[in-house]
């Protein structure tokens, strides 16, 4: 194996790295662990259990990958993290694996960039393209949608759910579900309108962020019950497929929806 591992750094035996992986000086990669192609590991990070990384991920200093989850349920069972490929893990980032009461796998897309200080606890199931800032803390079992771009100090609770596209301000605490598409902000995080400025700059032409906006008002202005309006936005639909994101999160909220 030629990959280029600094001289202080512990590589167990059994660890599958592909021959371009750069290690840096005093990190240790366990046994169970596999890195693909392009991707380095900074110092001073630990990359353990049954945990696998895609092609061409970055992962800077004093970060703990794979290490078992915060969860006094967690009897050593062989569970899993995977990342997809081309994530970004700043420095200070703790990723967990997942547990046997779920899936048993936290998982990460690709292209997701996660800033310093970042948890991502047990059974976590982030999509691609995500950004997550600074000191934001996932608890167990949440799932971030595509796009999704989380402030910094963002908390969110467990089993919370946060829709594709959606963004949320500095400090904002999530205690129930956010829709697809939203802004979101305050403690309890609430909605403040939607995240039309990122639709746009994904591409979204205007007459698909007009959509938007009215399901928006009718989901959250119209003064309909969930159910009602559930079935006025199934009908807006027919013809802005992009809102099928929207209808397909309604129908399995977890958490209630924050409204």
């Amino acid at each position: 194996m030629s990959v280029r591992i600094h001289p202080t750094a512990i590589v167990e035996a059994g660890a599958e790295l592909a021959d371009d992986v750069e290690v840096g000086a005093f990190s240790m990669i366990g046994a169970h662990v596999r890195v693909g192609a392009g991707s380095s590991i900074g110092p001073h990070c630990v990359v353990r259990g049954h945990t696998e990384l895609g092609r061409d991920n970055r992962i800077f200093q004093f970060c703990s990958i794979g290490e078992v989850p915060q969860d006094k349920k967690y009897q050593g069972e062989p569970t899993r993290l995977v990342l997809g490929d081309r994530n970004t893990v700043r420095e200070f980032c703790t990723l967990n694996c997942g547990t046997a009461q779920d899936a048993g796998v936290t998982r990460l897309g690709s292209d997701n960039w996660i800033m310093a200080y970042v948890h991502v606890a047990h059974d976590c199931l982030i999509g691609d393209h995500t950004i997550i800032a600074n000191s934001t803390q996932l608890a167990g079992h949440v799932v971030i949608g595509d796009y999704a771009i989380l402030g910094g100090f963002t908390g969110v609770h467990q089993y919370c759910s946060i829709g594709a596209h959606c963004i949320t301000s500095v400090g904002s605490v999530v205690l129930q579900d956010l829709a697809p598409f939203v802004m979101a902000a305050g403690s309890p995080a609430g909605p403040k309108g939607i995240n039309g400025e990122g639709l746009r700059r994904r591409g979204f032409d205007a007459d698909t962020v007009l959509a938007v906006k009215r399901a928006y008002r009718t989901l959250y202005r119209s003064g309909l019950g969930l159910d009602e309006a559930r079935a006025q936005l199934a009908l807006q639909a027919q013809g802005v497929p992009v809102l099928g994101l929207l209808t397909a999160f309604l129908a399995t909220l977890r958490r209630g929806l924050a409204r």
